[in-house]
């Protein structure tokens, strides 16, 4: 592995809930990307929770530590 991750909305999902497996791997990454969309697909998800704020907060806070690709071509 050359230490880069590329996140998916369901391994983001994993983290959250500190998934072992998922949890190591992260460990070993230099460098973490988290798509736009992914992010957006997370959002949608925390405003259709019962804990709009707390999830909204996680995932500013996840967002703020990964490099975000956005998709400006």
């Amino acid at each position: 592995m050359n230490g880069k991750l590329l996140l998916d909305t369901n391994i983001v999902i994993a983290i959250f809930a500190n998934d072992a497996a998922v949890m190591n791997s992260l460990a070993d990454a230099n460098e973490v990307f988290l798509p736009s969309i992914a992010l957006g697909e997370l959002y949608y998800g925390a405003h259709k929770s019962s804990r709009v704020e707390a999830n909204i907060a996680r995932i500013n806070e996840f967002a703020a530590s990964s490099s975000v690709l956005t998709c400006d071509n």
